[in-house]
């Protein structure tokens, strides 16, 4: 019996579908030097056989199977390597990508369990598993996730989300914390922390210390005019109502157009950027923090220390270069 099933679209991202087969691969070995049950897994794809990844690589896979009631195996979906909501769209109307949507949904309706990261969670949300969960994403795809799936709780913030059957993660390579979540699940905390101990790998909590403001901007003008203003302002930031003059609106309606493309307010913008600008002052100078708080709007550097914690889980010292 299989405890995992990875489900490989064409064009997946490689390294994410290699940290996938790695990690289940040294879950395997290390669970049988500590004596104890290790996973067991097949890879499968639309339409089976070779299947060209991006970075002009290939895997074998098998075919997709039918939906089985006594498979209890968990179905797995590597991140698909798409930066954009174009390409998104683009794969997931492919009749390869709306098979695999239907199978993953009888799947969870058979009593199954799924997970995805990155652009994969998109195939989730078109096979109709999000509704009504919480999940996460990659940071950036998180705006157009939300704007599909309005009965989804979207914690952009969040690199690992667990809701009942339906796990889902961030970016491309938060598919390792997803696959040591679900080997720790699956097999138990101690050879999940074995695993991570063997592959140097750091169990992460928060996506916000890898945003970048300016990515967020991408292709929405509104935005992208806004967070320059912001940034060529540091430290003396604007108030929101005062960015709203500026640019011809209601604060309500800055509010509604800056939710709409990032999932949360210009506060929250605001405080992204800060805390972006402070990141970059911390590793690339030697500066106090008295210093970095001042010159990102902080009078008081334990507001800015604050911040960080909340957002990144971590103190300023540790985005100090060595």
């Amino acid at each position: 019996m299989r405890d995992f099933t990875i489900l490989i679209l064409p064009g997946a991202y490689s390294a994410s579908v290699a940290v996938t087969q790695d990690i289940l691969a040294a879950a395997a070995a290390v669970a049988r030097h500590m004596n104890c049950p290790g996973p067991a897994w097949r890879t499968v794809s639309p339409d089976g056989g070779l299947v060209p990844l991006s970075a002009g690589l290939s895997i074998d896979t098998q075919p997709l199977p039918r939906p089985r009631k006594d498979d209890r195996s968990l179905w797995i979906v590597p991140g698909l390597g798409l930066g954009g909501v174009d390409e998104i769209n683009a794969v997931l109307s492919s009749s390869a990508s709306v098979r695999s949507a239907e199978v993953l949904k009888r799947h969870v309706e058979n009593g199954g369990c799924a997970a995805a990261s990155c652009s994969g969670v998109f195939l989730l949300q078109a096979a109709g598993l999000l509704q009504g969960r919480r999940a996460t994403t990659s940071w950036w795809l998180a705006p157009q996730l939300a704007k599909i799936a309005p009965d989804c709780i979207v914690e952009s913030d969040r690199i690992l989300v667990c809701d009942g059957a339906i796990t889902t993660a961030g970016a491309a390579f938060a598919q390792t914390d997803l696959m040591l979540h679900l080997i720790q699940k699956q097999f138990g905390e101690s050879l999940a922390q074995v695993v991570s101990k063997v592959l140097l790998l750091d169990r992460r909590q928060a996506q916000s210390m890898f945003v970048v403001p300016s990515m967020l901007a991408s292709g929405n003008t509104l935005l992208e005019r806004l967070t320059t203003r912001i940034e060529r302002t540091l430290p003396d930031v604007p108030s929101v109502a005062g960015l709203a003059r500026e640019f011809g609106m209601s604060e309500r309606t800055l509010a509604r157009r800056v939710r709409a493309a990032t999932g949360a307010g210009p506060s929250a913008l605001i405080q992204q950027i800060r805390l972006n600008r402070a990141r970059t002052l911390l590793a690339d100078s030697r500066l106090p923090l008295e210093a970095i708080a001042a010159r990102v709007g902080y009078e008081d550097p334990s507001a800015l220390w604050r911040l960080m914690r909340k957002l990144t889980g971590r103190s300023p010292g540790k985005f100090r270069s060595d």
